[in-house]
């Protein structure tokens, strides 16, 4: 996810900061970028002089010292401990001149600026897998977030290319919430053994939709997809229409996540 936003960002020119402390995700972070851009200098999608001004716009580091920008955008791990803590020591680099953005799909805006010195100035932006074709972000507005922020944070969406739609923090936002029927119906279709899973893709993409079920939780990560199912089901006061499903349960605990592994639900070649 982090990836696909610096790159979405590097496409219109800004310069960005990809920071992580594992220096083998920024190793291959980097080489991503590089196959996916000289993919489509390839397909001709793009020039070569537009492909090196691209990579000259994204710097790479493992220091946090070096994250300084008017802009931070977090993509870790969806806890809230490790997103404030995160936060928390970027804003003691780049204080209250910043705007805080977390890309959470399933956790509390609210109680994650609740947690920080600073609530006023986080915000939730919320883009979609993935980050560099999906165009649709939720900008997630808490009780400590200002209009002006709000503002500000949807122009420069709009800026990228993005469309930007405003919403309350609430579980699962807009899209999640209203997603987990897509995906927890057809889990218990496959569980039941009343349609395989490649049925039912072919069938939710015969009605219009672009990828079904089963291969968009394979594109998102089982483990990612499991989570947010979990958080939002406790969340809501665990209603049995939104258990979380076993069959999914059971893929993530065999490390099957999906395109990222190899496995998931269907077999892939890694890159």
């Amino acid at each position: 996810m982090g990836r696909g936003i610096t790159l979405v960002i590097a496409r219109r020119g800004i310069p960005v900061i990809l920071y992580d402390l594992n220096p083998d995700i920024i190793k291959n972070a980097s080489s991503l970028i590089e196959i996916e851009l000289k993919q489509e200098v390839e397909k001709k999608r793009i020039s070569i002089n537009e492909k090196e001004s691209i990579l000259r716009c994204i710097s790479f580091t493992g220091k946090i010292s070096d994250c300084r920008a008017p802009l931070i955008i977090e993509a870790v791990i969806e806890k809230i401990e490790a997103k404030v803590e995160l936060l928390q020591e970027l804003f003691g680099i780049n204080g209250k001149a910043c705007i805080y953005a977390t890309n959470t799909s399933s956790l509390s805006v609210t109680r994650i600026a609740e947690q920080t010195k600073f609530p006023e100035k986080i915000v939730g932006l919320h883009f979609f897998n993935p980050a560099n074709k999906m165009r649709l972000v939720e900008v997630v507005k808490t009780i400590y977030t200002k209009d002006e922020l709000i503002k500000s944070i949807s122009a420069f969406s709009e800026s990228i290319g993005k469309t930007p739609v405003i919403c309350q923090d609430a579980p699962g936002f807009i899209v999640n919430h209203v997603a987990r029927p897509f995906y927890l119906e057809a889990l218990r279709l496959a569980a039941q053994n009343i349609a395989d899973m490649v049925t039912i893709d072919k069938l939710m993409e015969s009605t219009g939709f672009k990828m079904g079920p089963f291969h968009l939780m394979d594109l998102i990560g089982n483990d990612i997809n499991f989570t947010v199912s979990c958080l939002l089901y406790e969340a809501l006061g665990s209603p049995l229409r939104l258990k979380p499903s076993p069959l999914q349960e059971a893929i993530v605990k065999k490390g099957d996540l999906g395109k990222k592994t190899g496995s998931g639900f269907f077999q892939y070649h890694k890159a």
